[in-house]
């Protein structure tokens, strides 16, 4: 896996449903390194740190991989790498083999993977449309959340490689599934419960459910 765009977003106020919304979510690609720190990307915009940022989503990452599909569904988009709110682009990640837990070297960063991204409404204000949330959880692509073990810069180029992975835990893909299935396995329940690497903002939606 490689990086291939580091991306940095500023504050927007924009009027959705007709009342204004502050968000970080429009993120470019910037051409200096980026610093992940221990709970966010410094210089990046984190408005709602109920919901972003954090020691468990200091720093979200998305797949090239899945550019395409989505081009496809809004070619009327100005596109650039930073469309999903990610603060970097992966060549080559892919949510069925990464599991939680899993820990790799980024840059001069240590990284391990928390939980996949749980879509919140500022996406659908991202794509100007109010079924890209229905979309995205139904394309079980969501890229995932990072916790930074050791912080340092990330460029474009960086390799992502994994040096510890985590063989008992569910992968990103199958966590994701799992928090948007309606009809959930227990036994999966109970993995995703057990396991001392996922996030705890996600194991208390699967003790609600």
């Amino acid at each position: 896996m490689k990086v291939v765009s580091t991306n940095i977003g500023n504050s927007r106020t924009v009027v959705w449903n007709k009342e204004e919304v502050t968000t970080g979510i429009f993120k470019n690609p910037v051409d200096e390194p980026i610093y992940l720190g221990t709970e966010d990307v410094v210089d990046d915009s984190v408005i709602d740190r109920k919901y972003h940022g954090g020691v468990d989503k200091a720093c979200y990452i998305f797949s090239t991989d899945h550019y395409p599909d989505w081009q496809a569904r809004y070619p009327y988009l100005e596109w650039s790498y930073g469309m999903f709110g990610e603060n970097l682009t992966i060549k080559g990640l892919d949510e069925q083999k990464i599991r939680i837990g899993d820990i790799f070297d980024l840059g001069e960063a240590k990284v391990q993977v928390s939980e996949p991204r749980q879509p919140c409404f500022k996406l659908n204000i991202r794509f100007n449309s109010k079924e890209t949330i229905k979309q995205f959880v139904a394309y079980q692509r969501s890229g995932c959340y990072l916790r930074v073990i050791k912080s340092g810069m990330v460029e474009n180029g960086d390799k992502m490689t994994l040096i510890e992975s985590n063989p008992e835990s569910l992968t990103v893909f199958e966590t994701f599934k799992l928090i948007f299935s309606k009809n959930k396995s227990q036994e999966l329940v109970n993995r995703a419960l057990a396991d001392p690497f996922l996030a705890e903002s996600t194991k208390e939606k699967f003790r609600e459910s």
